[in-house]
């Protein structure tokens, strides 16, 4: 070989190693030279049945599996080597002596593939695509021979024809699908060309012609429609490109035979595309940020809107396309990406993955992986349409009036972001005009929608918002609200009570108020207070109960001893009128406290007889109550809390607390635990996390009025969220 030759391989290679130097370490570059090495002496003097050097070839197909398809250091290698077995007889063991199994896989996976019969690939060509997943143990072999046909097709002329046809017909059913399917459009688009200009050669350069013919008219519309655009960019400190794409031939000439038109008719002949510079966690709020640019200066048609930035498309495409109005009301296609989305549209999920940087072997395998499931689903563009559909997105993106920028979960309402911007345009939100129609609390949002909110200083949160709203800070906001109503008309509802009380001479004390959230099936006296402030209970109703208790309180009764139960005694007859009083004073009576659900004065409780260690006080929505009193029945005794006006002995009571984590907030309550209320706290147990905070406090109250007006106290302090008592820590 002269020494032009071995120079002209020589800068080749060295183009090769500047092409990958930006994503190759500096061991990579030495086992890449060390292959080019082995290569060249294997097949430096040696060439194909047309007279090609093979080591040229070699280099070739490496180059196009970084360039055009994003491959690595290991594709390149591969590449280099993939002749050395059947052009020169290079021993296996010779190559995994100076490489890897890695490397002696992929030649090895590559030589099977390559020695696959496709005669029939266009009666069959799904199973053939299925036979290519089969024979190839890693996705990089079919990779490595979408590169080896692409350098096929840009040489398909010096080929004879048997090879044409061969490689036309694979290019066609095998490789322009894969292409597709893994978004490698730059390498689809140049198959399609290729083939293009071989089958239909004549129809390939009329529309060449015209579009050239053309080319001075359609570049100074680009100009006149990019200037405002860019100005606006400018000002908003974007750096970007802004690019006129023509249409590939073979899609226009496509385009004119399923509508059976001309190419005067077939309007969109290019395509705009915006590309900018942005760091990827800001990409897809910059991207909705360039559509609201573009749809300020030119009308959009919204149903040519096709957001795969929210939702990329199977093969990882990810770009934001609309049709606008251009000037002379020319329709006009905009697409908007970053230049991390440009790289992945041209060259794919290799380009993707190496742009984010391979940083393990199982980021590289779950690539892999992922290419691989793409291919083996068996309906190649069915497969991406049905997931298109069938897939939602995670996120979002509206507008304000004022053209900013909010994110919101798939599915928000127009209720969600109301509470995004402010917690009383939420407390007050009646509706909303979304994009100029007006829509009720509940329409769902899209992405693109432009929000403008309508209030009503009357409205107020309801509790059926729970049902659809779907953002936890809007469902946060609701539930405070609602509970600052209660407790606001609680408070009310207890001065109400209070002076009628007064007014009917009867004494306003723990017992009565027991006794009327009990005769109501309620929870506690704060939802007494609640339904008589909002007019639900009748106060007349209210006066006659209590007086109705007065009178048979006061009836002459038969004197009742206190049952005492000794350690081994168990009552028989549960339907005893004996009554045991609940007393610190009574210590004659051998019963403790349950600890399963520690009950306090103002619970409902029944005693339960344990033998050995005489009677459990257990309250009755304790979580054992209902087993021990169906296993145990007979061992029941009823109890009751004497009532005091003076209770100097306090319980032991534990409450859960949930809030926002924010500094001062565990001084506030211990605070209104210990200062305001006068409350000894035993213990406090807090737990952080996302921002929240749930907190575990063990307290001794008197009652269980005591204990509501500590829960009422807590759950006012500002950012808390709940504030319940629980059974035990």
């Amino acid at each position: 070989m002269n020494r032009e030759k071995i120079k002209d391989i020589g800068l080749q290679y060295n183009e090769l190693l500047n092409s990958c130097k930006p994503f190759i370490t500096r061991e990579e570059n030495i086992i890449i030279d060390n292959a080019f090495k082995f290569a060249s002496d294997f097949l430096l003097e040696k060439t194909d049945e047309l007279g090609n050097n093979l080591l040229e070839h070699s280099l070739k197909i490496a180059r196009t599996a970084t360039d055009d398809l994003g491959l690595g250091a290991r594709s390149i290698i591969a590449a280099l080597l993939h002749n050395t077995i059947t052009e020169s007889g290079v021993n296996r063991e010779l190559i995994l002596g100076k490489f890897d199994k890695t490397t002696l896989a992929l030649i090895e996976g590559y030589d099977r593939i390559s020695a696959l019969p496709t005669d029939k690939v266009t009666l069959q060509s799904h199973k053939f695509r299925q036979l290519f997943l089969s024979v190839a143990d890693d996705i990089r072999i079919i990779l490595l021979k979408v590169a080896h046909r692409l350098n096929d097709m840009r040489t398909l002329s010096s080929l004879p024809e048997p090879k044409r046809i061969k490689f036309s017909n694979e290019v066609e059913y095998l490789y322009i699908p894969i292409a597709h399917r893994l978004g490698l459009y730059r390498v689809k688009s140049e198959l399609e060309d290729l083939l293009m200009q071989y089958r239909n050669p004549e129809q390939y350069a009329s529309i060449n012609e015209r579009i050239d013919a053309t080319k001075a008219k359609r570049e100074l519309f680009i100009r006149e429609f990019a200037e405002p655009i860019e100005k606006e960019l400018f000002r908003n400190g974007f750096e970007f490109d802004i690019k006129g794409r023509p249409k590939s031939i073979p899609s226009i000439w496509d385009k004119m035979k399923k509508k059976d038109v001309g190419l005067d008719q077939v309007y969109d002949l290019f395509a705009i595309r915006i590309i900018i510079d942005s760091q990827e966690e800001k990409e897809k709020s910059n991207c909705w940020k360039i559509y609201s640019i573009v749809t300020n200066i030119y009308p959009p048609n919204p149903k040519r809107l096709r957001d795969w930035i929210t939702t990329p498309k199977a093969s990882g495409y990810e770009s934001l396309h609309t049709t606008v109005k251009g000037p002379n009301d020319k329709w006009v296609e905009v697409q908007i990406r970053t230049r991390r989305m440009d790289e992945s549209a041209e060259k794919g999920q290799a380009a993707h993955w190496r742009y984010k940087g391979f940083g393990e072997k199982e980021q590289m395998d779950q690539w892999l992986q992922q290419v691989r499931d793409i291919l083996e689903n068996p309906e190649q563009i069915k497969f991406d349409e049905n997931f298109e559909k069938n897939r939602k997105p995670e996120i979002i993106f509206v507008y304000t009036p004022a053209g900013d920028l909010v994110d919101l979960p798939y599915g928000a309402t127009v209720l969600d972001f109301a509470y995004s911007i402010h917690s009383r345009v939420g407390d007050r939100c009646i509706g909303a005009k979304v994009n100029g129609n007006v829509v009720q609390i509940r329409h769902e949002l899209k992405s693109g929608d432009r929000v403008e909110i309508s209030t009503s200083k009357n409205q107020k949160p309801k509790l059926d918002w729970l049902g659809f709203v779907k953002t936890s800070k809007a469902k946060n906001k609701i539930k405070r609200s609602i509970k600052e109503q209660k407790y606001q008309l609680a408070e009310i509802g207890s001065d109400i009570l209070k002076r009628r009380m007064r007014n009917w001479k009867i004494q306003y004390k723990d017992d009565h108020i027991n006794f009327l959230v009990k005769h109501y099936k309620l929870q506690t006296s704060i939802d007494l207070y609640d339904l008589i402030a909002e007019e639900k209970l009748d106060l007349n109703e209210i006066r006659s109960l209590l007086r109705k208790k007065i009178a048979e309180a006061a009836k002459p009764q038969e004197k009742k001893s206190a049952v005492v139960v000794n350690d081994n005694e168990i009552p028989e007859d549960t339907s005893s009128p004996d009554i045991l009083i609940i007393d610190n004073k009574l210590d004659k009576v051998n019963y403790r406290l349950a600890k399963c659900c520690n009950p306090i004065p103002g619970d409902p409780v029944f005693g339960f007889v344990t033998i050995g260690k005489g009677i459990t006080i257990h309250s009755k929505r304790c979580p054992n109550a209902k087993r021990l009193l169906e296993k145990y029945g007979y061992r029941r005794i009823p109890v009751k809390w004497k009532e005091s006006e003076d209770v100097q002995v306090s319980f032991i009571a534990y409450i859960r607390v949930l809030g926002e984590d924010r500094i001062g907030m565990l001084g506030e309550i211990t605070n209104v635990i210990s200062n305001d209320l006068k409350v000894n706290m035993l213990s406090i147990k807090v737990d952080s996390k996302d921002g929240q905070f749930t907190g575990e406090i063990k307290v001794n109250v008197k009652d269980n009025i005591h204990l509501d007006e500590l829960l009422h106290k807590i759950s006012k302090i500002k950012g808390i969220l709940r504030a319940v008592r629980i059974a035990s820590k």
